[in-house]
């Protein structure tokens, strides 16, 4: 595996699929942290627990659900609107603009789809401070996907036949390995994106995500310059 784009391993692709947090804006954004302290907060007003605790049931049902919605749902029955309405309410000032990224974007040959377990608003207001909102051709979002979150194979099979995209011919950006093993298995060429700077040490990046690396082609800290390595070698 590498680092580095290889434009033979792109030149199929028509169609390109981002994760939205901790993707196309940068880990140390941290804009996701807000939604987390918003979540840990819904936790513990719903079931009347100290925060310390509160948290500790969120990440629970992260990890047996796939998100705390879905969790808070199956378990409690809340309120999926109520619950994405006030864990998205944040700070959008810290997202800056990334013409760069905006660039490479729109560069790629073919249609971009964002693809995110937040909801659509969420999605549309981080992508408008990027500046690429207007790149992209449509976002798939956690209630296009019936509520059924990432990593679940059924979600992204669903929005291939939403969108009619032919895994064959698509890549996969996203910022957690265990979410590119149903898009590799089901043929689409996939690539992790991990905090800048950070060295690809695979045993490190899946010792949380308990995930092979075979589910993985390419690793890069730095999503713009990556795609745009991409389309310059189209030139």
């Amino acid at each position: 595996m590498t680092t580095l784009p290889d434009p033979t391993r792109f030149a199929h692709v028509t169609d390109w699929v981002f994760d939205l947090d901790n993707t196309l804006y940068p880990h140390h954004t941290n804009l996701f942290a807000q939604i987390d302290v918003k979540m840990t907060s819904y936790v513990s007003t719903l079931l009347g627990l100290p925060r310390e605790e509160a948290r500790k049931v969120q990440k629970q049902f992260y990890l047996d659900y796939g998100t705390t919605l879905k969790g808070l749902m199956d378990r409690h029955a809340i309120d999926p609107d109520d619950f994405l309405q006030k864990v998205h309410d944040i700070d959008y000032s810290w997202v800056k603009p990334n013409p760069v990224l905006g660039a490479a974007i729109r560069e790629l040959p073919g249609r971009k789809f964002i693809f995110t377990n937040g909801d659509r608003g969420h999605a549309e207001r981080t992508a408008r401070a990027l500046g690429v909102l207007d790149h992209f051709d449509d976002i798939f979002d956690i209630v296009a996907a019936n509520l059924m979150p990432k990593p679940a194979r059924e979600t992204y099979e669903l929005f291939l036949l939403t969108h009619g995209v032919d895994p064959q011919a698509a890549a996969m950006f996203e910022d957690l390995a265990r979410n590119l093993a149903a898009p590799k298995a089901l043929g689409m060429t996939t690539v992790l994106i991990v905090p800048n700077n950070f060295e690809p040490d695979f045993a490190e990046i899946w010792e949380t995500d308990r995930l092979n690396e075979d589910d993985v082609d390419f690793v890069t800290d730095d999503l713009a310059h990556f795609l745009a390595g991409l389309t310059q070698a189209r030139l």
